[in-house]
C-alpha cells in the first residue's frame, strides 16, 4: 500500500471514529431524553470488577476518574473513557476496587466539564466530593440479616417523635458517649449524673413507636474535615441522597463507616421496639447551578421559569422536576434503596407539595410492595410558586388523590397555638375564641364529619383526608418556635405554671385526636430554644435536648408518657376509617367556642364502651353536663390513670381552667 493510500485509510478510520462520537441522537428538548430501564446506575462492585454507569443524554463523551484517597488536592490515578451502552455511559474496570474513590465527568460542546460526584453514589469520602466503591456486604453489622421491623398493625397506631441526630445526645449531661453520632442510638442504660433516664431508654419509657430523624443523608453545610470545630445544621441542603451523613459517623472519609453505623442505629432502635422514619428532601438540592446533577445531567433534574432562571418553590434556590421520568425513577429507586439496604421504615417528605401526585403515588406503590407497613407522610405545601400546576401538586388539598400518604395538619397546629406567622396570636389552648372548629377538624383527622362546620376552620373549607391515616396531627416541630417558646411569646404576662397547663392541653389534644400524632423531640419536657424561631444553624447551645428539663418538668413528662400509653391501650383514639369516626364519635354542642366536648361510643375493639372527652381553653372553670350514668375520670390536665382519678361522677363535671378531662362510663 502506498503512503498516500495508507494516509487516506487512517484518515477515513479517524473520520468514522469521530463521526461515531458525534453521531449521537440530537434531542429537541429534555422531554425527549430516553428513560434508562435498568436499576444499575452508579458503581456496582464485585471483587473481580466494578462497573460504572452514568445516565447523561446531554454528554458527547464521559469518563470516570479514579483516586486512591479523598484528599481534594490529589491527582487522579486513572481516567477511563466510558462507552455508551443501552443508554448509559459505561465502563467495566477489572480488579478489586473496594475502597477506591471516583468522580464522573462529561464533555459538552467539545469541552470537558468539571468533575462531579456520581448522583447515584452509595458511598462517598469526606464532604461527599468523591464517590467511593465499597463492598456493601462489609457494612452489615452482626445479626443484620435477622433484623426485623417492630410490629405496626395500622398507621394510626403510630406515635411519631421528630428528632435531630446531633440534638439527641450532645448535651454534656446526657450520659451518652457517642455524642452527635448515629452510634448514640446504640447505647442503652444512659442517664444524667442525677440518674435521669436519657437516650434510647427514654424513648422506650416514653412509648413512642417511630423516631423521625431530621435529614440524615449526606448534606452539604457541615464541613466533615473540621469536626473538631463547632458546626451545626438541620441538614435540609441535600448533597448525596443515597449516602448517610458523614458528620454523624466516626470517620467521614470511610464510606463503609457511615453506612455501617447508620445500620447499627436502625438495628438498635428496632431491637428497642422503635421504627425509623427518614426526613427526606427530594424537592431541591443544596447547590443549584453547580450541583453534581447540573454538572453531569444539565438542566434535567430542575424546573425553570420562562426567563430561563431556576424556579424556586423550595425557597432554597431551586426545585426538583419530579414529573420527569428519570427524576421520578431516581426518587423511587432512592427511597427503595433506603428501605432495602438500611431497613428504614418510612419517610417524611419535605415540602411534598413541590412533588407531583403521580410521582408520590409511584413511590407509595413501590414501597408498599416491599412492606405494606411503610409509613409515608409529608408537608402538603410549597415554600414559593412553582410552574407545576396546583392540580398536579401533592399539596394538602390534593391528599385524597394520594395513596397511603399522609399530610401534616397545619389547621390543628395553628388552631391550638395561633398562626406560626403571627407570633403574638393566641390559640385555643391560650384562651383565644373562634378556634373550636379548627380543633374539631383535627380531632376527626381532617376527614368528613357532621360535627365540623367547615367554613369556620382556619385554613380548610373542606375535609382533605379520605381516611384518618392521611392526617398527621401536631402542634410543633423543628420549624418555627418550640411550643414552650411560642406560648411564652404569645402570653408574656401569664405565669409559667399556667403556660405549662397550656402546653399540656395542646399535647393532650394532639395525643387524643384521631389520625397519627406527631411530637417534636423534647416537647414532653417543655423544650426551649430560648426564643430562636429558626435554629437551623444556631448550634448546640440552642438546639441540644437538655435532659435535666425532664426532672424540672416532671409532671408534663409523666402526663405525656401516660397519655401515650392510654392511646396505645385504647383503639377508640385511633379508629381506622372515616365511617367509624362518623358513627362512633359525636360532638356535644356546648354553645361555647372555648369548650369542646365529644363522646366516643362502642368504638371497634374498645373495652370502654362510653368515653367522654372535654377540653377547656378558657382560664375560667366550665361546667360539663354528663350523659346519664356514673362516670369515672381517667385523665385531667396533669395526670392520667386508667383506674380512675377521685370519686365517681354523675350529672356534671366542673372542668378547671385550661384543663382537660377524659371520662369513662362505669
Amino acid at each position: 500500500m502506498s503512503r498516500i493510500h495508507h494516509f487516506l485509510s487512517l484518515t477515513l478510520l479517524l473520520t468514522m471514529f469521530l463521526s461515531c462520537k458525534e453521531d449521537r441522537p440530537v434531542y429537541g428538548g429534555l422531554d425527549e431524553y430516553p428513560v434508562y430501564a435498568f436499576k444499575d446506575l452508579g458503581a456496582r462492585y464485585t471483587p473481580e470488577a466494578t462497573t460504572f454507569k452514568l445516565w447523561s443524554p446531554a454528554a458527547q463523551e464521559a469518563r470516570v476518574r479514579l483516586y486512591l484517597t479523598d484528599e481534594p488536592t490529589e491527582e487522579a490515578q486513572e481516567s477511563i473513557e466510558l462507552d455508551e451502552i443501552d443508554g448509559a455511559w459505561t465502563a467495566k474496570v477489572d480488579g478489586d476496587l473496594d475502597g477506591r474513590y471516583y468522580t464522573f465527568q462529561i464533555k459538552r460542546d467539545g469541552n470537558w466539564g468539571v468533575e462531579a460526584t456520581d448522583p447515584y453514589a452509595r458511598a462517598t469520602g469526606t464532604n461527599g466530593l468523591r464517590g467511593q466503591v465499597v463492598n456493601l456486604d462489609d457494612t452489615d453489622p452482626a445479626g443484620w440479616d435477622q433484623d426485623t421491623r417492630p410490629p405496626l398493625a395500622a398507621p394510626t397506631d403510630a406515635v411519631l417523635y421528630e428528632l435531630h441526630v446531633r440534638d439527641f445526645g450532645i448535651d454534656e449531661n446526657s450520659g451518652i458517649q457517642h455524642k452527635g453520632k448515629f452510634l448514640a442510638f446504640t447505647e442503652r442504660g444512659t442517664t444524667t449524673p442525677q440518674g435521669i433516664v436519657t437516650g434510647v431508654d427514654h424513648l422506650v419509657e416514653l412509648g413512642v413507636t417511630h423516631v423521625h430523624l431530621l435529614p440524615s443523608f449526606d448534606y452539604m453545610s457541615v464541613d466533615e474535615s473540621r469536626l473538631d470545630e463547632p458546626q451545626y445544621n438541620w441538614g435540609y441542603d441535600p448533597q448525596n441522597y443515597n449516602v448517610p451523613e458523614g458528620s454523624y459517623s466516626t470517620n467521614p472519609s470511610d464510606g463503609k463507616a457511615r453506612i455501617r453505623e447508620f445500620k447499627q442505629m436502625v438495628q438498635a432502635l428496632h431491637r428497642a421496639g422503635i421504627r425509623v422514619i427518614m426526613d427526606v428532601v427530594y424537592n431541591h438540592t443544596g447547590r443549584s447551578a453547580d450541583s453534581h446533577f447540573q454538572h453531569l445531567i444539565p438542566d434535567y433534574f430542575y424546573r425553570f421559569k420562562e426567563d430561563g432562571s431556576m424556579s424556586d418553590a423550595s425557597a432554597c434556590g431551586n426545585e426538583i422536576a419530579s414529573e420527569r421520568p428519570m427524576v421520578r425513577k431516581y426518587i423511587r429507586e432512592s427511597v427503595s434503596y433506603w428501605v432495602e439496604e438500611y431497613h428504614v421504615d418510612g419517610f417524611r417528605f419535605d415540602l411534598m407539595g413541590i412533588h407531583d401526585i403521580p410521582t408520590m403515588n409511584e413511590i407509595s406503590q413501590s414501597l408498599h410492595a416491599i412492606d405494606s407497613s411503610i409509613l409515608l407522610y409529608g408537608e402538603g405545601w410549597t415554600a414559593g410558586t412553582s410552574p407545576l400546576p396546583d392540580s398536579l401538586k401533592a399539596i394538602k388539598a390534593n391528599t385524597p388523590q394520594l395513596r397511603q400518604i399522609a399530610a401534616f395538619s397545619d389547621d390543628l397546629r395553628d388552631g391550638l397555638k395561633g398562626s406560626v406567622f403571627v407570633h403574638e396570636e393566641q390559640g385555643f389552648v391560650s384562651g383565644a375564641s373562634g378556634k373550636d372548629m379548627s380543633i374539631r377538624f383535627g380531632i376527626v383527622a381532617s376527614t368528613q364529619h357532621p360535627g365540623v362546620v367547615y367554613d369556620s376552620v382556619n385554613y380548610s373549607n373542606a375535609p382533605w383526608a379520605k381516611v384518618p391515616a392521611q392526617c398527621v396531627n401536631y402542634v410543633s416541630c423543628h420549624d418555627n418556635h418550640t411550643l414552650w417558646d411560642r406560648l411564652a411569646i404569645s402570653n408574656p404576662s401569664t405565669p409559667p405554671s399556667q403556660r405549662e397547663q397550656m402546653h399540656r392541653l395542646a399535647l393532650g389534644i394532639v395525643l387524643t385526636s384521631q389520625g397519627i400524632p406527631f411530637l417534636h423531640a423534647g416537647t414532653e419536657m417543655c423544650r426551649t430554644k430560648n426564643g430562636d424561631e429558626n435554629s437551623y444553624k444556631s448550634g448546640d447551645a440552642v438546639n441540644a435536648i437538655r435532659w435535666n428539663a425532664k426532672q424540672t418538668h416532671r409532671v408534663t413528662y409523666e402526663f405525656v408518657r401516660q397519655l401515650i400509653a392510654l392511646r396505645k391501650a385504647h383503639p377508640a383514639f385511633r379508629m381506622q376509617t372515616t365511617e367509624q369516626l362518623q358513627q362512633h364519635l359525636r360532638f356535644v354542642d356546648t354553645e361555647d367556642d372555648q369548650l369542646i366536648v365529644y363522646t366516643i361510643t362502642d368504638a371497634p375493639g374498645e373495652s370502654w364502651t362510653n368515653i367522654l372527652v372535654a377540653f377547656n381553653g378558657s382560664a375560667a372553670n366550665r361546667k360539663v353536663e354528663l350523659p346519664e350514668g356514673t362516670w369515672k375520670r381517667v385523665a385531667d390536665g396533669r395526670t392520667v390513670d386508667p383506674a380512675g382519678l377521685g370519686r365517681s361522677l354523675e350529672g356534671s363535671l366542673t372542668l378547671g381552667g385550661i384543663d382537660l378531662a377524659i371520662l369513662v362510663k362505669e
